[in-house]
């Protein structure tokens, strides 16, 4: 890509969502907007309630803690 394109398939974006549950293996049950959905959760260290940024359907950062 040249300098000032975004990807056409996620248009380099992340989205927060939700921790729902962990499901082993890396992944990570999460509420979206659209409903629940599998993502993986191995590059962070996220628990059940903790908000995460998604890329790719790939967590690449906790934005915020499970009080």
């Amino acid at each position: 890509m040249t300098p000032g394109e975004v990807c056409v398939t996620c248009s380099d974006t992340a989205v927060p969502v939700r921790v729902r549950a962990l499901l082993g293996d890396g992944l990570a049950l999460v509420d979206t907007e659209a409903g629940a959905e599998k993502v993986s959760v191995a590059l962070v260290d996220a628990r059940p309630g903790d908000v995460v940024l998604v890329h790719a359907k790939e967590a690449i950062a906790v934005s915020e803690r499970a009080s």
